[in-house]
């Protein structure tokens, strides 16, 4: 039986566009809990000058939201990183040490890394070159839902020929965002390009936390092999959170 963990999410309350309070966030989690889930890596938005989150006002959110699953006896094991917008204030944070990692893969901090929904930045190759430089691996948020990249999938590839990893969202998978963003995530998990899937979880009605319904999509796309390697990926890379939780 394969572990559920989501790493991208925005579950936790009053932070950004995601949960709004801590009623939904323990919502969410019980969807969460249903879906099969039993570890989340809370991803909120850091997007200057939209969402000014910090490493600070993360942690105060997080612990809210432990304690209302403790209070509940919601069985749900969560920690939190940040989903970061692209710009050059990565070069900063990364030297004075402002950056949440969702997790380590192959010994390498690893950074959930948002791109504009409408393009691939100018200068972004040199930007990840940079931030590889410097031991920390990008993991590109949501390509199959980029407009450049479902324009023209190849421009994907760069960045994996860098050493960038990706996370697919859910959604993607099984349809609920539209057919184009599900014929390019098929085409990425046909090819191999997915490196992990996750539900980018906002809101109970249109955005909910689920990616078991997709696990089994890609099963019967690929093999349970594949499938089980996603998730595997997936807690491979969290384990640094929870590996020393009680």
């Amino acid at each position: 039986m394969r572990t559920l963990v989501d790493l991208h999410n925005h579950l936790l309350p009053g932070i950004d566009d995601g949960a709004p309070d801590l009623a939904t966030a323990i919502s969410l989690a019980q969807l969460a809990v249903e879906d099969g889930i039993t570890h989340m890596v809370c991803t909120p938005h850091i997007h200057p000058g939209r969402y000014d989150n910090t490493q600070a006002t993360i942690a105060t959110a997080l612990s809210q939201f432990k304690q209302g699953l403790t209070e509940r006896g919601i069985n749900l094991k969560v920690s939190a990183a940040a989903e970061v917008r692209f710009g050059m204030e990565l070069m900063e944070w990364a030297v004075t040490g402002q950056l949440p990692f969702v997790g380590e893969y192959q010994g390498k901090n690893v950074l959930l890394l948002e791109f504009p929904h409408g393009e691939i930045p100018f200068g972004a190759e040199k930007l990840i070159k940079w931030l590889i430089s410097k031991e920390i691996t990008p993991m590109i948020a949501h390509p199959e839902r980029n407009k450049g990249i479902m324009a023209k999938p190849s421009k994907l590839k760069p960045f994996l020929q860098l050493g960038c990893l990706t996370q697919v969202t859910a959604q993607s998978i099984t349809g609920g965002f539209g057919s184009a963003c599900q014929e390019i995530a098929h085409k990425f998990l046909a090819e191999e390009k997915i490196t992990i899937i996750a539900s980018d979880a906002h809101n109970i009605q249109h955005r909910p936390p689920k990616i078991a319904d997709a696990f089994g999509v890609i099963e019967t796309l690929t093999n349970k092999q594949q499938a089980d390697q996603i998730a595997a990926n997936a807690a491979e890379i969290a384990n640094i959170h929870f590996s020393q939780a009680a």
